[in-house]
């Protein structure tokens, strides 16, 4: 298959804020999702059930149990006494609602391009004519540092820079305790899944979510349903306007952030990395009428160019590996020019199922 060229956008960018802000009545029509997509806004879609909350500050050798319960059952969990500073997350949430207040023209100089997807941008994918979600973001490449765009952080607000620095910091410390959580919970050795994305040498994203209100909330979605192709992602999710809904069987649960938690789930190479022991869940993003969201999504991420495939100690003869080889570089590929398309892509890279049975495999999309 031929290289994919992802340079510019198909089609002229609207900024979802600037529709929201100018009063329509009515989305306008490369907005509105098909039937079979559109949000359940109905009270008791959830049926009261809630994802699991791990506390990080057990001492009691819970905190593995409870992680390999949650990714087992549900690839969501909510973590409380994580070590993050409170002020330096509220800081983190008023400098981004600050940028989403700048004047366009100021946001506009760090528009971002699909070659990188690094800036301010509203849409996903490269399709022409696609059905877009009713929202915009901004996208920043923390690690490695090679790949960071100074110019691309924005300078204003004052300290937004050096906000989301420390905060990125931050997150990735409690990201590399949660990867040694995750192999103490799959009786693997404490550095087994960190040495496995490469050690330090990893890879580490900032997607910032700004989801303004909406007209016909019923009709669209803010992000549309997708399993995250990475290792884990970790929330920090606005507590006082839901939107963030996971997939349960055939049902979607609306999450309810703990005030101080981060929400976190688990991707697609880490699904790949336990030969589906935990595997990656469908979630998707619901909008409001009366109340923008705002919401910060940190993910780590293996090292780019080092192939990932299921780790030896959980492929046994009963359970083959399941995926092939492939690097990070190669796989994100997928949702840079598709977009957010539910599982397909780790679906479309599995090569066996649990029962050790071949699957069809149409083919990936690669540099």
């Amino acid at each position: 298959m031929g290289s994919v060229q992802l340079v510019e956008w198909p089609e002229p960018v609207v900024r979802v804020q600037t529709l929201s802000e100018s009063g329509l009545a009515a989305i306008p029509a490369h907005y509105i999702k098909p039937h079979a997509d559109r949000p359940s806004l109905s009270a008791g879609l959830d049926g009261g059930a809630s994802i699991p909350v791990v506390d990080l500050e057990d001492s009691d050798g819970s905190g593995a149990a409870a992680v390999a319960a949650a990714c087992r059952e549900w690839g969501f969990f909510q973590v409380v006494n994580h070590g993050v500073d409170r002020g330096l997350v509220e800081r983190a949430v008023e400098v981004w609602r600050a940028f989403f207040r700048l004047p366009l023209e100021e946001k506009q100089a760090y528009a971002n391009s699909p070659a990188t997807y690094e800036g301010y941008g509203s849409r996903l994918g490269v399709h022409k004519g696609a059905i877009l979600d009713w929202g915009d973001y901004f996208f920043l490449q923390l690690l490695p540092e090679k790949l960071k765009s100074p110019e691309k952080w924005p300078a204003l607000p004052t300290h937004c820079r050096e906000t989301v620095q420390e905060y990125g910091d931050e997150l990735l410390k409690l990201c590399k305790r949660l990867m040694k959580l995750l192999s103490i919970s799959l009786g693997l050795d404490v550095d087994r899944l960190p040495a496995a994305f490469g050690g330090d040498d990893v890879g580490a994203t900032l997607r910032v979510n700004y989801y303004p209100k909406c007209p016909q909330p019923e009709l669209a979605l803010g992000l549309s349903a997708h399993s995250d192709p990475g290792g884990i992602t970790v929330l920090l999710a606005d507590d006082a306007v839901k939107g963030l809904q996971v997939r349960k069987g055939d049902r979607w649960v609306t999450v309810q952030p703990l005030p101080g938690a981060f929400i976190v789930n688990v991707g697609d190479q880490i699904q790949i990395l336990t030969n589906a022991m935990y595997k990656s869940v469908e979630h998707r993003v619901v909008v409001n009428a009366e109340k923008e969201r705002l919401s910060l999504a940190f993910f780590y991420n293996p090292k780019s160019d080092l192939a990932i495939s299921p780790v030896a100690e959980l492929v046994t003869a009963d359970r083959r590996a399941m995926y092939p080889a492939m690097t990070f570089d190669e796989y994100r590929l997928f949702i840079r020019s598709k977009g957010p398309k539910g599982k397909s892509q780790v679906t479309s890279h599995q090569k066996y199922d649990s029962l050790r049975r071949p699957t069809m495999q149409p083919p990936c999309v690669r540099a």
